[in-house]
């Protein structure tokens, strides 16, 4: 348990490093992983994810209590502890500042996939409250609006996604930012008429999501963002 805790710690450092180093997020944003097999969660301290350290990462309950480590825990880390709380199937959450998400929710509408990656995360909800989440109850309010989904909206601030683990969190962050921005960019295109946009269908949505959601496809793009977040670190 030991080695794979420790394999756990290095993967959650480097998630917030590619957060970083992906964009999506600037002194703000967590990314965080349950300890397997409880309802504890690692989740780095206050301060910016490019310089979350695998060796100083706290331990937090579900109810929102430090277990273990030495430092303060993010004002929205109520946002991991409900959600995992709520759902014991999650094993992974990113709270990103993504911006083309910040700007697709403030024009009234959400992520939806115009390519094969922005098909992943599914249907995308907003929670519509402007603000930071810092008290349980907002936690469990953002919790119910992602429901049984992967990914949600924060309008004005942000995107949470819940995955099986840490990696997948990541790395559906990283895509749903993109599909973000695709979208933007052909509504751009479309001189602002969202009619002439070609989403996919559900059908066509379904077929692209089981595409790359297979643990091959998210490994790969796992090392891809690993390689660009160690670039980008401080020395």
């Amino acid at each position: 348990m030991s080695d794979l805790l420790d394999a756990l710690r290095r993967d959650v450092a480097t998630a917030n490093h590619i957060a970083h180093a992906a964009g999506l997020v600037t002194a703000f944003g967590h990314v965080s992983a349950r300890v397997p097999g409880t309802d504890a969660f690692l989740i780095p301290t206050r301060a910016s994810p490019m310089l979350a350290d695998a060796g100083r990462l706290l331990v937090m309950s579900t109810g929102g209590e430090v277990l273990d480590g030495v430092g303060l825990p993010n004002s929205e880390a109520w946002i991991h502890a409900r959600l995992y709380a709520a759902r014991p199937d999650v094993g992974g959450i990113a709270h990103v500042h993504s911006p083309a998400c910040v700007a697709l929710g403030q024009l009234g509408l959400t992520v939806r996939p115009l390519h094969n990656s922005g098909a992943v995360a599914g249907q995308v909800p907003v929670f519509d409250r402007v603000g930071l989440i810092t008290t349980r109850e907002l936690g469990d309010d953002a919790a119910a609006a992602l429901g049984a989904g992967r990914a949600l909206l924060l309008r004005g601030h942000g995107a949470n996604v819940a995955e099986a683990d840490v990696r997948r969190a990541i790395v559906v962050a990283c895509w749903l930012e993109e599909a973000a921005r695709i979208q933007l960019d052909a509504l751009s295109g479309a001189g602002g008429d969202e009619s002439r946009l070609r989403y996919f269908t559900a059908e066509e949505t379904e077929r692209a999501r089981a595409d790359l959601e297979s643990t091959g496809p998210i490994n790969r793009a796992w090392d891809h963002f690993a390689v660009l977040a160690r670039r980008e670190r401080p020395e």
